[in-house]
């Protein structure tokens, strides 16, 4: 189970990047053209907004799998026994919010397609902005539900390894 998990939160990871990689890449040209040429590229804020949500809930699974979500440890000294099992309710109850959030969400995807909704400059189908949030939502729901499973069962330690030999960033 470790290593899916560290291989799922690994592409959700990879997905991320190459989002805010192309992010910075279009503003680079769109600043640059218009710049030198007075010629911006037509539609680079819908795509910006398009990567953004991308680059957002791409991450957030991978969040959820590696178990690196900002903690304020407040409880940790008061009641350090209590942690585990606080971890795992708020985990469980995060699955749930967040199956909620994805059904809600395919409600309001849903409704825009029906409608017919299109982006202003491009003309761009809005569903396709649906796409990333959705999947990025209901990604986390199952991916929390993974991490609250294995809590049930005694991880504690549930930290996936990122394949970087402990080299990452501060925990």
């Amino acid at each position: 189970m470790q290593r899916w998990r560290a291989v799922v939160a690994k592409v959700c990871g990879h997905l991320a990047a190459a989002s805010v990689a192309a992010m910075m890449l279009l503003t680079v040209a769109d600043v640059a053209l218009r710049a030198a040429f007075n010629q911006p590229i037509r539609g680079a804020f819908e795509l910006i907004e398009l990567l953004l949500a991308c680059a957002f809930f791409l991450a957030l699974p991978a969040s959820f799998l590696r178990d690196e979500h900002i903690v304020v440890d407040l409880i940790d000294g008061i009641a350090p026994r209590r942690v585990p099992a606080l971890k795992r309710l708020w985990t469980w109850l995060a699955a749930a919010l967040l199956a909620l959030m994805a059904w809600r969400c395919g409600i309001a995807a849903r409704d825009t397609l029906s409608f017919g909704d299109v982006t202003a400059d491009l003309a761009l189908p809005r569903i396709i902005y649906w796409i990333p949030v959705i999947a990025g939502i209901a990604g986390s729901a199952l991916a929390a539900l993974v991490v609250a499973a294995n809590r049930d069962h005694g991880d504690h330690g549930d930290h996936v390894d990122r394949g970087d030999g402990g080299q990452g960033g501060e925990r």
